[in-house]
């Protein structure tokens, strides 16, 4: 067996659902590589692209948090959103991204809540950036 089933599901709708040779994820330890018979594990995720190697072509696929599940022959991607280089809109990412960073330089007094979201949001727009011109594959 050379593949397994990959799944990546948000609350909204299954993302993606392939059969596919490998899969490196960004978890909070760090990079994680997963090939066929990989042991079963269960581990939260980053915002960070996650790349995907099926058929001798490699796709990123940006995702936002949540959890990847390991089993015997079905790896399941839990995240908070996830996104194809197909429907990430650019611009809006690259002006999601200015936004993010104006907020972080501006840091006067604002609260830690504050600072943290503009982290995420800056994040979230640099994954958006990286799968949508291609540089997120590892």
């Amino acid at each position: 067996m050379n593949t397994f089933l990959l799944e990546i599901v948000t609350p909204e709708r299954l993302v993606y659902s392939k059969q596919v040779n490998s899969l490196s994820v960004r978890g909070v330890e760090g990079e994680l590589g997963i090939l066929p018979g990989h042991i079963p594990l269960v581990t939260p995720l980053q915002v960070a692209p996650l790349s995907v190697k099926s058929d001798g072509v490699t796709v990123s696929i940006a995702v936002h948090g949540g959890f990847v599940e390991v089993r015997k022959d079905k790896v399941t991607v839990l995240a908070e959103s996830a996104e194809l280089p197909v429907d990430i809109d650019i611009e809006r990412a690259e002006a999601a991204k200015e936004r993010a960073q104006r907020r972080l330089q501006s840091r006067s007094k604002q609260d830690d809540i504050d600072h943290r979201r503009a982290e995420l949001a800056l994040q979230r727009a640099v994954t958006r950036i990286k799968v949508s011109t291609g540089k997120g594959q590892q």
